[in-house]
């Protein structure tokens, strides 16, 4: 028994060691900074001032909402292509399953960088409906590239989940709803809406959680600032650690707040408490 414990605790140290010095560290500084002021002594003005100045609130909640329409579009996008891919066989299937992966093997910058010069006034979108006589549109800077750019580049991150848990839902379960008189509203509403929820729900969290933090596609998409963009700055501009620190505590406090919410919804097993 103690040469296979000491066994188990050889193969578990890599994991252990790693996760303490890029998690743990890196968090117990982030808290560090947050709770001191430039001089090193206690202080959580940074906090007050956080929800008192609207230049900081305001990017919190501006972030806040576009990543819930972000997830929201993202999974009303997924859900269905998840379920008819799952459906699918053979070649079709992965050819499918190639497009989704191929665009998340470029680099994000690379992503959002070419869709701001396809969305921009001058851009590929307007010089095709000008083809049409129709004038141009006004897409760059907008809310909705912003939401646009969230969501083209963390679908993937909410189709594959929906697709995996899809992909084992056994037919014979769709067979004895047939059997037992479910028409095909029925047999998605009892049937695989309960037993995918737990890939939508790994689904929202993956897209949810970059969504919020997000700054560099907003930074290129848009002139609004999320919180994102306001940390960067305070980082990177202003070398305001501590203020820096102090937003991305209160935004990590949000989102482990959102992940608890998400895996209460979940039971020990996986399903989904309805």
């Amino acid at each position: 028994m103690k040469k296979r414990r000491y066994g188990v605790l050889a193969l578990n140290s890599p994991y252990v060691l790693w996760s303490a010095i890029f998690i743990i560290v890196p968090l117990f500084i982030v808290g560090y900074y947050s709770f001191v002021d430039a001089n090193g002594n206690f202080s959580v003005d940074n906090f007050i001032e956080i929800f008192k100045r609207k230049d900081y609130l305001n990017p919190m909640l501006r972030a806040l909402w576009y990543s819930v329409v972000a997830t929201v579009i993202a999974l009303l996008i997924s859900y269905p292509f998840a379920y008819f891919l799952s459906k699918q066989c053979g070649m079709s299937q992965r050819i499918q399953m190639a497009l989704i992966m191929v665009p998340m093997l470029t680099n994000l910058v690379i992503r959002t960088y070419s869709w701001a010069n396809i969305l921009e006034y001058n851009g590929l979108i307007n010089k095709f409906l000008g083809l049409f006589g129709i004038e141009p549109l006004t897409m760059m800077g907008t809310s909705g590239a912003v939401i646009f750019g969230m969501v083209y580049n963390y679908l993937p991150y909410m189709i594959l989940p929906i697709y995996t848990v899809m992909s084992k839902i056994d037919p014979s379960l769709l067979e004895a709803a047939e059997d037992l008189g479910c028409n095909g509203w029925n047999k998605l509403r009892r049937v695989i809406i309960p037993l995918s929820l737990p890939g939508v729900i790994s689904g929202i969290t993956m897209v949810f959680v970059p969504s919020i933090s997000t700054f560099y596609i907003s930074q290129k998409l848009s002139d609004e600032k999320l919180i994102g963009d306001v940390i960067y700055n305070e980082m990177q501009e202003y070398h305001n650690f501590n203020m820096g620190a102090s937003l991305s505590f209160v935004l990590m406090v949000f989102i482990f707040a959102s992940m608890l919410i998400m895996n209460k919804l979940s039971d020990e097993d996986g399903g989904v408490v309805l």
